[in-house]
């Protein structure tokens, strides 16, 4: 069967199907759940449970403040069914729209691999082709090569939400943004959480101030073990499972009710055989596209083939694939008019306690590329009237800027609320303000807690015109 176009993913992909395409045939290739990762198994869930979890949480909060509050429990089940039953119908219904309500879209429920640079060869057998194909196919968990990787009690992100019991004990065995999210997640809902990481600190792609200071404050919420190596899995005497941890001639053996292993995520490039169809494959297994998005094969564009999300870019990131998915969608409409992604000022936000907001270099990224006129400030959320309001003794932003220009070249935040706070510098760096003017430009309600990256950006100590703002 020959189609006009072949979306391989139903995440950010499926948005790809607009109103161009309705005398058109389409097909969408989608072999595990409708709607992809961040719907069914990843941003959106945890967000639903991470939000209940912080409700959870906040009587150890308010008693340093005063207050006394107590915790009456927590329906494991009912959180659970109420986040599932409002995600499950949406990729229902979703599936259902694609699948039987649109006559120019076939969906095929299976996996495909490329046999060549625009022809598909699907699990049942049957051969499609398509004049336009994109790859949208996401990515995966990583799962370590270690005994017992397959008994029951074992999880990573994609099934630990749907468990039918909270854990006594649970461990998390990882330190990336996944493992800080469900650590804090079971944590603050009355789980004993115990988290091994291989390293010194969490977070480690994050600035070295950010990871040291967040793992500070996680090692101050739940047990925190490091410099450990996974070595096995295994069911326990007294517990549902016993996960074993050695490094030189130490062992670390854990008893718990679960694990999660949350080790990273690899692109699904190898799952469409990309490389096989000669497409560039990273070291990384990430697809190699050009800034059009235009699959490469021998560093050259392969005509009518693009990719987008987690199977070609870094990032990892739902706002990231949604832009290169609106990005693909003009370029297929308008290929005489192409336009390219832009990855200006792209943040990250981790959804843990504290929260995490990142943009730009980190500091020695910063230094490597501007040397003496790098400005730095660190501002701590404890320096500002809201900051006192909560006795906060651990959130700060950070902020990196030319010191010539005023430049922002990158700012970092952990605290509460850090993925609302980020957004200011997000939008100067995209728009080119500098930070002096970004400071004193437009008014910041006092006493909000928005004040210490107003205040961030004043103790970078940068000089202004003399027609700046006062």
């Amino acid at each position: 069967m020959h189609y006009d176009l072949i979306i391989i993913g139903s995440g950010s992909g499926n948005t790809l199907v607009t109103p161009f395409w309705d005398e058109k045939k389409v097909a969408i290739v989608e072999g595990g759940v409708f709607g992809g990762t961040c719907l069914n198994r990843g941003c959106i869930p945890t967000k639903m449970f991470v939000y209940p979890a912080s409700l959870a949480s906040a009587p150890a909060e308010a008693a340093r403040l005063g207050v006394s509050l107590r915790l009456e429990g927590v329906d494991w089940p009912g959180i659970r069914d109420r986040i599932f039953g409002r995600i499950d119908p949406i990729s229902a219904g979703g599936r259902r729209y694609r699948a039987e309500d649109l006559d120019n879209v076939t969906l095929y429920e299976e996996d495909a691999r490329f046999v060549s640079a625009h022809e598909l060869l699907l699990d049942s057998g049957e051969r499609i082709s398509a004049d336009r194909i994109v790859i949208a196919a996401g990515s995966r968990a990583v799962l370590p090569d270690v005994p017992g990787i397959d008994l029951p009690g074992v999880h990573t992100s994609d099934s630990i939400m749907r468990i039918d019991r909270l854990p006594k004990r649970l461990v998390v065995v990882g330190g990336g943004v996944v493992a800080a999210e469900f650590a804090a997640l079971f944590s603050g809902l009355g789980t004993e959480v115990i988290q091994v990481i291989r390293g010194r600190h969490l977070l480690r792609h994050f600035d070295p101030t950010v990871s040291e200071r967040f793992t500070e404050a996680a090692a101050q919420r739940w047990e925190l073990h490091r410099e450990w190596e996974l070595a096995s899995i295994g069911a326990g005497s007294d517990t549902d499972v016993e996960v074993r941890f050695s490094r030189r001639d130490e062992t670390l053996a854990l008893g718990v009710d679960a694990v999660l292993l949350a080790t990273g995520r690899v692109p699904n490039s190898d799952r469409v055989d990309a490389a096989a169809a000669g497409f560039d494959v990273l070291p990384d297994g990430r697809m190699a596209v050009d800034g059009y998005q235009r699959v490469l094969s021998g560093g050259e564009p392969v005509e009518g083939v693009f990719a987008l999300g987690d199977v070609s870019n870094p990032y990892q990131l739902k706002h990231v694939a949604n832009r290169e998915a609106r990005v693909v969608s003009h370029n297929l409409e308008h290929p005489a008019r192409l336009r390219a992604t832009d990855y200006r000022a792209v943040p990250e936000a981790v959804f843990a306690r504290p929260q995490v907001a990142s943009v730009g270099l980190r500091e020695e990224e910063a230094r490597e590329l501007v040397g003496e006129d790098l400005a730095v400030a660190v501002q701590d959320y404890g320096s500002t009237a809201y900051g006192w309001a909560m006795e906060d003794t651990e959130g700060f932003a950070k902020v990196l800027a030319r010191r010539s220009t005023g430049e922002i070249l990158g700012a970092h935040v952990v605290g509460h609320e850090a993925s609302i706070l980020i957004q200011p510098i997000v939008q100067a760096m995209v728009t080119g303000t500098d930070a002096y003017t970004l400071a004193r430009g437009p008014y910041w309600p006092h006493p909000a807690l928005t004040e210490v990256i107003e205040n961030a950006l004043l103790s970078l100590g940068l000089d202004h015109p003399d027609d700046a703002p006062l």
